[in-house]
């Protein structure tokens, strides 16, 4: 469990490093940024680094090994699934928050102040204008549920559970290309702790947590319930067995 979870939170760590470096150089003062003038492209380009770093990340050896969750409502849903062990969730969530703090923190390092202001501001997220707290709320857990419902969808199956890292780096994707100027995309409490707390922008952060992991157990328990017939394989979204062979049987 200590080992899982201390590559959970270098995994997270090199997520959030990862994200606050891309939104940076694009978001941020770069001949990147200047290049792109409208948001929406930004937020696509983003969209697309975000996803393909999430990807690689699942698919690293480390990943195989943790199962490559990288965010506490996914965490959350392989135990809810039958898959992963209750006594590993709360160390697993609490080594993807450290790692998510440590993650932004060496990137402001690096990066220095240019990271600590608009636009950057860390790549903490808040909802778009005329947003309330109830319809983020409900916007957050519906979006990850869907997230959790494909994506334990797909690990029921050993034809579709390799293809898991790129249904998380797609739907992320598409999360941040879509939702970006409404309600930030993070789907993942992960994803906005670090950059919250470094750059003290707390304001929807209990939002940003607790919505994802209701829509991922509300969509952990439609999921058993509508296909009770196949159950999930495997708790890691590479879509393998813990020796890295690969899945057998119909599920």
């Amino acid at each position: 469990m200590a080992g899982h979870s201390a590559l959970e939170c270098l995994l997270t760590a090199v997520l959030l490093f990862g994200v606050v470096t891309i939104v940076r150089w694009v978001a941020g003062p770069s001949p990147v940024s200047d290049a792109i003038p409208q948001i929406h492209q930004k937020l696509l380009i983003i969209g697309l680094c975000v996803g393909l770093l999430l990807v690689a990340l699942i698919r690293s050896r480390p990943g195989r090994i943790s199962g490559g969750h990288l965010n506490p409502a996914l965490s959350l849903a392989m135990w809810r699934l039958g898959v992963f062990r209750g006594a590993s969730v709360l160390p697993y969530i609490a080594a993807q928050l450290v790692g998510s703090v440590v993650g932004v923190s060496a990137a402001r390092a690096l990066w220095g102040p240019t990271v600590g202001i608009p636009p950057v501001r860390d790549a903490a997220l808040q909802p778009g204008p005329g947003w309330s707290a109830g319809g983020l709320f409900v916007a957050e857990a519906v979006s990850v549920g869907v997230l959790v419902y494909l994506v334990g969808l797909f690990l029921r199956f050993p034809k579709l559970a390799p293809l898991g890292p790129w249904l998380v780096g797609f739907l992320i994707c598409a999360a941040i290309a879509l939702l970006g100027t409404l309600t930030g995309g993070s789907e993942n409490p992960g994803r906005q702790f670090g950059p919250a707390v470094v750059s003290g922008r707390v304001g929807f952060l209990w939002v940003y947590l607790l919505a994802p992991m209701m829509g991922a157990a509300v969509a952990a328990e439609v999921l058993n319930r509508a296909h009770s017939r196949h159950t999930v394989l495997t708790h890691r979204l590479c879509g393998t067995h813990a020796d890295g062979s690969a899945l057998r049987g119909s599920g």
